[in-house]
């Protein structure tokens, strides 16, 4: 995600007062909104899965299954 891609959601009139911080995250919540709009459970769930992946890569993250 980069800081361009977003810079239509941080114009958003429901965001457009809120505090630096607030409004980036606000942002990305909208943003991602209109990204998975649409899509079944399926395709969500592959969404999610495939973002979660990344970042593990990105920062080396190890995932240990839980043994419940």
């Amino acid at each position: 995600m980069t800081r361009g891609k977003l810079e239509k959601y941080f114009n958003d009139p429901d965001i457009v007062n809120e505090p630096p911080p607030l409004r980036e995250i606000h942002a990305i919540r909208l943003m991602i909104y209109d990204e998975i709009k649409g899509m079944t459970l399926d395709e969500r769930r592959a969404y999610y899965t495939n973002g979660l992946d990344d970042i593990c890569r990105q920062f080396n993250i190890k995932i240990v299954p839980s043994m419940r």
